[in-house]
């Protein structure tokens, strides 16, 4: 998962799936220490990119709304 923690997601949808594999994989309690923190920084990661897709969806709807 090392090389995982700095990779750009392919968009959104995949962003979240991710995410949701890397949770349920964690709430196994199956990870060793390392892989849990791993799975963490990852997680953090997705969630920073899906933050910042929502935030440029809504700019551009409040663009959209201002222009019509």
């Amino acid at each position: 998962m090392n090389k995982q923690v700095n990779k750009e997601p392919k968009n959104f949808e995949g962003a979240m799936a991710e995410l949701d594999s890397i949770i349920e994989k964690m709430e196994q309690g199956d990870l060793a220490l390392e892989n849990s923190l791993e799975a963490f920084k990852r997680g953090s990661k997705l969630i920073q990119y899906c933050q910042e897709q929502i935030k440029k969806v809504e700019d551009q709807i409040k663009i959209f709304e201002k222009n019509s």
